[in-house]
């Protein structure tokens, strides 16, 4: 039997400054095909090329990768500042409904950095433009030099919600993990649990309250190394087990649209 499919969400990028494109990191599709035992699929996450109903009829789940262009503050209520930086509206468009319509239909989506945080947009929650700009918070950008192993180097710990769904996956209250984001969570959305904080209070692991289907989404980057890493490893299985059960299901129970 063929593999279910990930669509793996796109970013939009200009090739030599000039050339339109979009693209996802190969580290993605790496730990999407190997750790979740699934086919990556690119999806172009812009609203002239693709339909949230066709996404959800051709892809077993979702993974809301990260990406340089932040959520527009117009989409939970505040005004655009040059802190919010640069945008994608054509991700925006697509990313927040999908997430909703999975939310409710129970099929699985994994969220990383931008990911995780349109899932608290997408239920309503609100964002910070620049963590590093808030008193008492450690600067969570990537480090601008040195080499991938360096930025994505291992910088903090992520304190858990004992008992909670990541504690249990993970067998830890404490996990350490990269950080590569500028932005961060505000005020949760509606049935966004936060059960992970790094240790400047800012908020590195969610799910959605009482959600039939996978929702674990995290702030840092666990498609680096996803193989061996034991924090990203179980995560990306988790998530492979998710769309496998969400795949075969519909195959035999015929799920509607």
């Amino acid at each position: 039997m063929a593999r279910p499919i990930v669509g793996i969400i796109g970013n939009q990028h200009l090739i030599n400054d000039q050339y339109p494109a979009h693209a996802g990191g190969a580290m993605n599709s790496e730990a999407v095909a190997s750790v979740s035992d699934c086919m990556p699929l690119l999806i172009p996450a812009d609203p002239r090329f693709v339909m949230v109903e066709e996404l959800l009829e051709t892809c077993d789940g979702f993974l809301l990768t990260g990406g340089r262009p932040n959520v527009h503050p117009e989409e939970y209520g505040e005004a655009w500042t040059e802190a919010h930086g640069a945008y994608d509206r054509a991700r925006d468009a697509i990313v927040l409904p999908l997430v909703r319509a999975c939310v409710e239909r129970g099929q699985p989506f994994f969220g990383i950095c931008r990911g995780f945080q349109e899932v608290n947009v997408a239920m309503g929650g609100t964002l910070y433009p620049e963590i590093r700009d808030l008193p008492g918070r450690m600067n969570h950008r990537m480090p601008p030099d040195g080499t991938l192993e360096e930025k994505f180097a291992l910088r903090h710990k992520v304190t858990l919600t004992p008992g909670g769904a990541f504690a249990r996956l993970f067998g830890a209250d404490e996990v350490m993990t990269n950080t590569l984001h500028g932005q961060g969570i505000k005020q949760p959305g509606a049935r966004v649990v936060i059960e992970g904080h790094a240790p400047d209070g800012t908020p590195e692991a969610i799910l959605i309250k009482d959600a039939p289907g996978f929702t674990l989404s995290v702030q840092w980057h666990p498609e680096w190394d996803a193989a061996n890493d034991p924090v990203s490893r179980p995560l990306f299985r988790a998530f492979g087990e998710a769309v496998h059960r969400w795949r075969d299901a519909r195959a035999g129970l015929r799920i509607p649209a």
